[in-house]
């Protein structure tokens, strides 16, 4: 852990009591993947961290506070998705593996803050501006860096200049979430991961380039 951490109250906590405030967080990171979010109660994350619910308040205001620390430190590590597009080139079997890339990347995301997002997901359906935030600046870089790219292919004359960048990227961003939101769905379909990560990014491709993926 970097940089100062506070307490509630504004002190500054030292190295056992930053070591205490990350253990709530993750005994509350692993509840949130086996309980209902409005399950977890501030005594049952105590109780397992093996501290004192007093000692929770020392660090977050609520159970909702520190879901929120856990979703911003999320959203850090979200931000690095841009990478998969940013500067990368869209030509030939190098589209392929962009293609490929973007989406192998979404839904390994995906799945391992699967239940912080599903919180994330809830509180940003609900209204809250809070989670809703959080949510877009995971998408955003993505979207952002998406539309770079389809742009620059407008530019090129490679695809219909007349297209909104932003609406294609967009739409595909939200595919991806959405799709990497439901991987478990897809097995109840019969559906392998396998067979999903290919069809996934054959679209993906499609959606950027305008053409199937080259072989």
């Amino acid at each position: 852990m970097t940089g100062q951490v506070r307490t509630v109250d504004g002190r500054v906590a030292g190295r056992r009591g930053q070591a205490t405030r990350q253990k709530l967080l993750d005994c509350l990171s692993e509840m949130l993947s086996s309980s209902p979010y409005r399950d977890v109660k501030v005594i049952d994350v105590a109780r397992k961290a093996g501290t004192s619910p007093a000692t929770f308040y020392q660090y977050f205001p609520d159970v909702e506070g520190a879901v929120l620390e856990l979703a911003e430190e999320m959203a850090k590590e979200g931000a690095a998705l841009t990478d998969l597009v940013a500067g990368r080139s869209w030509a030939g079997k190098s589209g392929a593996q962009a293609a490929e890339d973007l989406v192998d990347g979404f839904l390994s995301f995906w799945r391992k803050h699967d239940a912080i997002l599903r919180v994330v997901d809830l509180g940003a359906a609900e209204g809250d501006k809070r989670f809703y935030k959080i949510r877009m600046k995971i998408l955003n870089a993505v979207t952002n860096s998406l539309t770079d790219a389809v742009k620059d292919l407008q530019a090129k004359g490679r695809i219909d200049k007349h297209i909104s960048a932003a609406a294609v990227a967009g739409s595909l961003v939200a595919m991806l979430a959405a799709v990497a939101a439901h991987q478990k769905g897809f097995q109840s379909w019969g559906v392998k991961q396998a067979e999903l990560k290919p069809s996934l990014a054959h679209i993906v491709h499609l959606g950027v380039t305008g053409r199937k993926p080259a072989k």
